[in-house]
């Protein structure tokens, strides 16, 4: 059977069924790294397991503006491959972030801090939704969300030229993307997913050379899938690089 013209699940490329979401997806369907935790210190235990804890009310983003970032974080990392129990927080990791203060310790010239930066791409992004599709970003279809996401990856925001002066798209979306991925690898269910073993400490690591796994480490399982047609993720550009118009190379 066929998926849905709006079904936002993977394929499997035999079949063209979707396939369904998982516990643990990715290629180490047995591995947990949690089964790991009697060999962390108590410190590192504790850091690790507090973010298995449901994530709280916003801090620092409006209830809006919450949502919407949600909106924004399941285009750029969709976890339509997972059932509801093992979806991992990442608007809150990031709203935690803001909240507290903390950054990398510099800011690129012409960006402004991230608390403003955040919430500046957040309207640049409503503004394009409203320009494009003349409705608000969380009422769009996930192709036309993918269509303004890709506008900031390629530097050609449709609208907000306003914001777009203050906030340098590129910086913008590396920005973006790199709280997106720091949220989603910091939990102990993506590690499951990619088979990292979490902290190695203070056990440590003895298998250093030919990238062989360490004994409690488990082997790769892979499977064959593509992108659902509802994403644009299959027809990847490098970074600022537009797309040609359709029909053209």
């Amino acid at each position: 059977m066929a998926s849905a013209p709006n079904d936002r699940r993977r394929i499997d490329p035999v079949t063209g069924a979707a396939l369904p979401p998982r516990p643990q997806p990715g290629y180490y369907p047995d591995f947990h790294t949690l089964d790991q935790r009697a060999f962390w210190d108590d410190a590192t235990r504790q850091v690790v397991l507090e973010r298995l804890q449901p994530p709280p009310a916003p801090q620092f983003f409006t209830s809006q503006e919450a949502h919407l970032m949600a909106a924004v974080c399941d285009r750029l990392l969709p976890q339509d491959d997972r059932d509801e129990a093992h979806r991992i927080p990442i608007v809150s990791v990031i709203d935690r972030r803001l909240a507290e203060g903390r950054i990398e310790g510099y800011r690129y010239a012409g960006m402004p801090p991230d608390a403003d930066a955040h919430r500046l791409g957040l309207r640049g992004i409503e503004a394009i939704a409203i320009s494009l599709f003349a409705a608000p970003f969380l009422e769009l279809t996930a192709l036309q969300q993918d269509q303004i996401l890709l506008s900031l990856h390629d530097g050609r925001p449709a609208a907000g030229v306003d914001i777009w002066r203050q906030l340098p798209v590129d910086r913008y979306w590396l920005l973006l993307i790199k709280d997106v991925v720091s949220a989603y690898y910091a939990h102990p269910y993506a590690w499951d997913e990619i088979g990292f073993g979490g902290p190695a400490y203070p056990r440590g690591y003895m298998r250093l050379e030919r990238g062989e796994p360490e004994p409690w480490e488990s082997n790769e399982r892979r499977y064959a899938w593509r992108a659902p047609s509802t994403a644009l993720s299959a027809t990847p550009t490098p970074l600022g690089a537009a797309r040609a118009p359709e029909g053209r190379p």
